[in-house]
Parts: structure tokens; C-alpha cells; sequence
């Protein structure tokens, strides 16, 4: 019997980003007195991603004294000080874990801010490996990344694998892609035209509710 390899998205599916974002920058920006203007700019600019190169945006913009690794390593730390992971969701992953899947991360974002968010949130702990799209400069729903996923769980990807997370086009049209079988956990609007999920849920503890009710393949 192969081995069964659960993938999720991290942002919007396994901790919420959103709310740890408006507080990062709120605490990034009292630190170093940065009045509203910076603060909104730093909401609007990284409100659905962010990476290093930002930060030099950021300084040409307002001719900020502070270099632009600084104030991404303040950025990081702060955003890993104020994600969380809900206790519930741990605890589902702790029974999938315990049932024998490999549980993997497929996420877009900078490298080293996503393991961030892995590592303080105690996903580290439960997860069998992690593909961030600045790994390799390949974004979901580039099948490459959840190629890379797999590897990174020590296996391959095969029909029986399912993708979870949140992002119509990047998740459920990737993982499709990918040849992965996919659940979408509801939050966004769907688009017309898109390959329509295997399952369709809430929240993803009803997700991986889900996959534990699958008989092994």
C-alpha cells in the first residue's frame, strides 16, 4: 500500500493570515514611528503577498532610513509573533498524522517567511514537508510546486493524493492540474469555468474529517 499524502495551502487554510497581517504592520510601524501613510501603504501594497523586495519599494517610496533586510526581518518576526494556527486544526492533523498520511504545505510565498509561520504556529511539528513558491520561483497552480511538495514528503504525487485550500484558481485548479484530488474550503467567490472541487467544505477540520474517512487505495 502506497503511502497517502495530504497537501494544504497554509495561508487562509491552515492559519489565518489576515488577521496576523494587520497586526504585524500595526506593531511594524509603531516600532519604528511610522505615521498612517506608511501604514496604509504597507496594508494596501502587501495585503496579498509580501517579499523582501517590497521593503525596497518601501524606502524609495518615503526615503526611509532603515534597509530593506531589516525591516523585512522585523516584518517576519512580527508576522510570526501574530499568526496563529487554531488548536482544532493541530489537533486534526495530530489524528491524519496518526492514521499514516503524509501531511505536506504548498504555499506561495517567500521561503523564509512561510517557515516562519510554519515554525510558530507548531505546524513544524506535524508536517512531513513544506514547498514555498520562493523555493524555486514557481508559483501554484504550476504543478512543479506541488511536485516539489510531494518530494519534499519524501514521496511522489499519485491519483489517490488530495490538495486542500482556500484559493479556487491557485489550489483546486492546481491541485487538479497536478492530477491531485481536491478540496475547497469556501471563503472566496467561485469563478465560472473552473474544474469543479472533489469535496467542498466550511473549514478545513471538515477537510481532513473528510479524509479520514476514506479507505486506504
Amino acid at each position: 500500500m502506497s503511502v497517502r499524502l495530504a497537501l494544504f495551502d497554509l495561508d487562509g487554510t491552515l492559519v489565518d493570515r489576515t488577521a496576523a497581517f494587520a497586526d504585524a504592520i500595526a506593531d511594524l510601524s509603531h516600532d519604528h514611528g511610522y505615521g498612517p501613510e506608511i501604514e496604509q501603504w504597507l496594508l494596501t501594497e502587501l495585503a496579498d503577498r509580501a517579499d523582501r523586495s517590497d521593503f525596497d519599494r518601501l524606502r524609495a517610496t518615503f526615503s526611509l532610513d532603515e534597509s530593506a533586510d531589516h525591516l523585512w526581518r522585523v516584518y517576519i518576526g512580527r508576522m510570526a509573533a501574530a499568526v496563529t494556527c487554531r488548536p482544532a486544526v493541530l489537533e486534526s492533523l495530530t489524528r491524519l498524522k496518526d492514521a499514516g498520511w503524509s501531511i505536506g504545505i504548498a504555499t506561495n510565498g517567500a521561503s523564509d517567511i512561510q517557515r516562519a509561520k510554519v515554525h510558530a504556529t507548531g505546524l513544524a511539528d506535524l508536517i512531513d514537508g513544506i514547498a514555498a513558491s520562493g523555493d524555486i520561483d514557481v508559483r501554484k497552480p504550476d504543478p512543479r510546486l506541488f511536485e516539489l511538495a510531494a518530494a519534499r514528503c519524501g514521496t511522489q504525487l499519485t491519483p489517490g493524493d488530495w490538495m486542500t485550500g482556500d484559493n479556487p484558481d491557485t489550489d483546486i485548479t492546481g491541485g487538479h492540474n497536478a492530477g491531485l484530488r481536491t478540496i475547497w474550503v469556501r471563503g472566496r467567490p467561485w469563478p465560472e469555468g473552473l474544474t469543479t472541487p472533489h469535496h467542498t467544505v466550511d473549514d478545513v477540520t471538515d477537510a481532513i474529517d473528510h479524509l479520514l474517512t476514506r479507505p486506504a487505495e
